[in-house]
């Protein structure tokens, strides 16, 4: 599903179809998806995969790793059977195979990783069976957002009033440490 098809599924979520008359705009809905997608990607993350070509040394750049999140494994050396699983220690952009001999220069690590979702106009990397909780939790966001506005709208001294008084309506004195 797409940005469009995803965005579309919002607005019936939110009874919000009538386009003449829309209470979000595409943007403010796709910025919830994309706060959706991003919390979805924190749990079920995508799974991918680099080669990465070592130097003779044991430290290996990942700086040219897309959308890298977390390392789950690396694969050195690769295309063995069964798989060999090097040790390794990540720092900052830095990946250290923690292997007793230093790898030789232009030989290949396979990097197993995970990284976050995207949504886009032309498809999406959210596996279909999640594709409604993603476009639920949009539609929470956005409702979310608009109680927030409400709320202010129909009472303009909330605000100030909240952060002025403890809960229980003593006053509270500015800059005081709440005693």
């Amino acid at each position: 599903m797409n940005l469009a098809e995803l965005r579309s599924v919002v607005r019936r979520e939110l009874h919000d179809e009538e386009p003449g008359s829309y209470q979000w705009s595409n943007v403010e809905l796709d910025r919830h998806v994309q706060h959706a997608v991003n919390e979805l990607s924190l749990f079920v993350p995508l799974e991918a995969t680099a080669v990465l070509t070592t130097s003779a040394s044991r430290n290996l750049s990942v700086s040219g790793v897309s959308g890298l999140v977390r390392v789950e494994a690396v694969e050195y050396p690769v295309d063995r059977y069964p798989p060999l699983f090097a040790p390794f220690s990540l720092w900052g952009q830095t990946l250290t195979l923690l292997v007793e001999k230093s790898p030789i220069s232009g030989e290949s690590a396979r990097l197993y990783y995970v990284k976050g979702h995207s949504v886009t106009g032309s498809g999406s990397t959210v596996p279909s069976h999640l594709e409604e909780t993603v476009a639920l939790g949009a539609a929470a966001y956005a409702a979310l957002e608009w109680a927030a506005f409400a709320a202010t709208r129909a009472d303009p001294g909330a605000e100030a009033a909240a952060s002025t008084t403890w809960p229980g309506g003593r006053a509270r004195l500015p800059h005081s440490r709440g005693r």
